[in-house]
């Protein structure tokens, strides 16, 4: 889980802890990048809210990796024009609302039936 937002990373520990999905969190390319360097995670989260992170940096990051777990990403409604040039680098994407009512599911279960379906953007 790619975040900073401490609010969404307690709601995905709590989440994660009810469920017995182990989760580990970067805060920044560099944490990402180490995280990655040893067996790649079941799937990858990535919160596409934070200004000021270096997008681009933290996709060829993800892209420099030999094997790529699946990756879903979140923004919100407000900010899905602005993120749109990331969501073709993802497996899916979705809002903030969906994610959170989606959390058990995702953390058990990883790339939704609609992804494996076609469907890579929930954001309409």
């Amino acid at each position: 889980m790619v975040t900073s937002d401490l609010f969404f990373t307690a709601r995905i520990r709590e989440t994660a802890k009810l469920t017995g999905t182990p989760t580990e969190f970067a805060r920044s390319r560099d944490e990402l990048e180490a995280r990655l360097a040893g067996s790649p995670p079941d799937l990858l989260i990535l919160d596409l809210t934070i200004q000021g992170w270096d997008y681009p940096a933290i996709f060829a990051a993800l892209e420099r990796q030999e094997v790529r777990a699946p990756l879903l990403a979140f923004t919100t409604h407000v900010l899905a024009k602005s993120t749109q040039p990331y969501h073709g680098r993802c497996d899916r994407v979705v809002t903030k609302k969906t994610f959170t009512q989606e959390l058990p599911l995702i953390l058990t279960s990883g790339v939704s039936p609609r992804a494996r379906a076609g469907v890579r953007d929930d954001i309409g």
